[in-house]
C-alpha cells in the first residue's frame, strides 16, 4: 500500500466533523490494506508505530532541510522499514545516523507524505482517527458486530492485532479471551463535581481513594508475574518489589488492576513525580508499593462480566492486604466525608463506582466517575507556539506565568514561566490568539514566538508539582485554558507564592484501609 493512500484517508477524516463520514473513510482504507500491513496501518492511522519509541525528537525533524519527491512512491512498507531501523539505533554516532535514516526518508516523500510522517513520530496526528472511531471502522469493514469487535480490542490489547484477526480470520474473534500474561485495555473514568452528584442515581458505590500513582495491571502465572503500564507496556524489569509482593497472594493465576504509589518514611504518600522517577527507573532508593482495586481473574475464573461487588469480594480474599481504602455506600454524607478523608490523606480524591457495573476495558462510561478538586488560576501568556497537524496554520500551545512580585526567579514584578498548554482551546480561541498575538510578539525563532507579557488567561490545573524544568522548581499539572481575562491586567495575576504553596509535601496520614 502506497503512504499516499493514508494521507489521503487522514486528510478525509480531518476535514469532516461527522463520525459516520471517518468511520466510511477508514473502513474503506482498512478494507483496501494488505494483510501483511495491517498492523503497521493502524499503527501509523493512532501515532503510534508498532516499534514504539523511534528516539527522534522535535528538534531532530525540525533541523532537516530536505528536498521532498514530486510523486508519490513511498509504500507503507518503506515507512516500516525506516521506523524499525530508527527504533533500533543506539550508540556512539547513534545521532548521526538517525539523521541520515531521516534524511533518506524524507527525500523519499512527497511534501505531504513527509507532514504525516513527521506528526506521526512526534504522536501528534489528531484526526479524530482515535481507537473509538477505529473500532467503528474495523467492524465495518470485516462485516463482525460491534460489539464482538469492541470486545476483542479490549482483550487483545492490541487494535493493530485486533484489527488482523477481524480481517484476515473474523471467525476467531468470538474466541478471544482474556489471557494471563497478555495485557488487557483499563476501564476508564468519566468525572464528577462531587461525589454527591455521582451517587443521585440511588445505586450503592465504592466510594475507594483515588491515589495520585501510576497504574499498573499485574499478571500471574505460577511464579511468573508480569507488571503492566496503562499504556500496556511491560515494566516488569523495573518494579522488582511489585513482582515480590504479588509472589505472596493466595493464588497461583491473577489480573489485577491497580496504582503504584511510593510512600514516604511515615507511610504516606510522596509526590507524584517521586513515584514516576522510580517507576522510570530499573533501581532507586524509593520503594513502589501496590495498590489493588480491581481483579479480572482469579485461578482459573474469569471476573470481567461479574458486577464489582462480586470482584471486591475477590480482591479481598486474595489481595486484602494490598486494596485501596474503600468504603460501599448508598449516603451522600458518607461518601463526602469519605473523600474528605481521602484529601486530608495527601491523595487526589475518590473514585464512585457502581457496585452492579461489570469491568468495561477500554471503555469510559458513567459506572466509573472520579471527583477531584479543580484548582484555577489567573496567569499570563509568556509565549506561544506555532500548532501543527490540525492547528497547522494557528498559533496553539501557550507558555504559562505567574507573577513573580518579590523578584525571587528574575526582575522584581516579572513573570516566572510554571508550565504550557494547548488543551482546552477551542477553534474560536485558536483563531483569537492567531489574530491577536502577532503584534504582540518581542521575538520569533520560526517556531516560538515569544510575546509581551501583558495577557491574562484563566486556567485550570489539578495541582502543581516540583520540576526542574522551570525557574521555580514547580511546574503545572494538566493545565487547560477556560477563558481569556480582557477584564484583568498583567499585574493582578495570581502569584508563584500562590503555587508554590500547593506543592505536597509529607502527608500527615497514612494510606490505610
Amino acid at each position: 500500500m502506497l503512504l499516499a493512500e493514508i494521507v489521503d484517508a487522514v486528510a478525509e477524516v480531518s476535514a469532516t466533523r461527522s463520525r459516520r463520514a471517518k468511520v466510511d473513510a477508514l473502513a474503506d482504507l482498512l478494507g483496501r490494506t494488505p494483510p501483511a500491513q495491517i498492523e503497521t496501518v493502524v499503527g501509523l492511522l493512532t501515532a503510534q508505530p508498532r516499534q514504539g519509541r523511534l528516539g527522534v525528537g522535535w528538534r531532530s525533524l525540525q533541523a532537516l532541510r530536505p528536498t521532498h519527491a514530486a510523486a508519490s512512491a513511498l509504500d507503507v512498507a518503506d515507512v516500516d522499514t525506516a521506523f524499525s531501523a530508527l527504533a533500533a539505533t543506539s550508540g556512539s554516532g547513534s545521532a548521526a545516523r538517525r539523521t541520515a535514516l531521516l534524511d533518506d526518508l524524507a527525500a523519499r516523500a512527497t511534501a505531504p507524505e513527509w507532514d504525516l510522517v513527521t506528526r506521526i513520530v512526534r504522536g501528534e496526528l489528531r484526526t479524530g482517527a482515535l481507537e473509538g472511531v477505529l473500532v467503528d471502522a474495523l467492524a465495518r469493514s470485516s462485516g463482525q458486530p460491534l460489539d464482538r469487535v469492541r470486545r476483542a480490542a479490549m482483550l487483545v490489547g492490541d487494535l493493530g492485532e485486533t484489527a488482523r484477526i477481524a480481517l484476515t480470520d473474523p471467525g476467531a474473534l468470538a474466541s478471544v479471551g482474556l489471557r494471563v500474561g497478555r495485557p488487557v485495555l483499563p476501564m476508564l473514568a468519566a468525572t464528577a463535581e462531587s461525589v454527591t452528584a455521582a451517587l443521585t442515581d440511588g445505586r450503592a458505590a465504592s466510594v475507594e481513594y483515588k491515589l495520585d500513582g501510576a497504574r499498573i495491571q499485574v499478571h500471574r502465572g505460577g511464579d511468573d508475574v508480569r507488571v503492566f503500564t496503562r499504556s500496556l507496556a511491560d515494566v516488569t524489569a523495573r518494579v522488582p518489589e511489585i513482582v515480590a509482593a504479588v509472589r505472596t497472594l493466595p493464588a497461583g493465576r491473577l489480573i489485577l488492576d491497580g496504582e503504584t504509589l511510593a510512600l514516604d518514611e511515615d507511610g504516606g504518600p510522596r509526590a507524584f513525580q517521586d513515584t514516576m522517577a522510580r517507576f522510570g527507573a530499573e533501581s532507586g532508593d524509593i520503594v513502589l508499593r501496590p495498590w489493588f482495586f480491581d481483579v479480572l481473574h482469579v485461578d482459573g475464573r474469569d471476573l470481567l462480566d461479574e458486577p464489582l461487588s462480586v470482584r471486591q469480594a475477590e480482591l479481598e480474599r486474595v489481595a486484602g492486604a494490598f486494596r485501596v481504602p474503600a468504603r460501599v455506600t448508598t449516603d451522600a454524607a458518607e461518601g463526602e466525608e469519605f473523600a474528605r478523608a481521602a484529601l486530608a490523606a495527601g491523595h487526589e480524591g475518590v473514585m464512585v463506582k457502581a457496585l452492579d457495573a461489570p469491568y468495561a476495558a477500554g471503555r469510559r462510561g458513567d459506572t466509573w466517575r472520579k471527583v477531584k478538586p479543580v484548582h484555577t488560576f489567573d496567569l499570563v501568556v509568556l509565549a506561544v507556539e506555532r500548532g501543527s497537524g490540525r492547528r497547522a496554520g494557528w498559533l496553539s500551545n501557550i507558555h504559562l506565568g505567574a507573577l513573580d512580585p518579590a523578584g525571587q526567579y528574575g526582575p522584581a514584578g516579572g513573570f516566572v514561566m510554571v508550565g504550557k498548554t494547548f488543551k482546552g482551546m477551542t477553534d474560536e480561541i485558536l483563531r483569537w490568539q492567531s489574530e491577536t498575538f502577532p503584534a504582540l510578539a518581542t521575538d520569533d525563532d520560526g517556531y516560538v514566538l515569544t510575546l509581551s507579557p501583558v495577557t491574562a488567561v484563566e486556567v485550570a490545573i489539578d495541582g502543581v508539582q516540583r520540576s526542574p524544568r522551570y525557574p521555580a522548581g514547580l511546574a503545572l499539572r494538566f493545565a487547560r485554558v477556560k477563558r481569556y481575562r480582557p477584564d484583568k491586567r498583567a499585574a493582578d495575576a495570581d502569584t508563584i507564592g500562590t503555587l508554590r504553596a500547593m506543592l505536597p509535601g509529607r502527608a500527615d496520614v497514612a494510606v490505610s484501609g
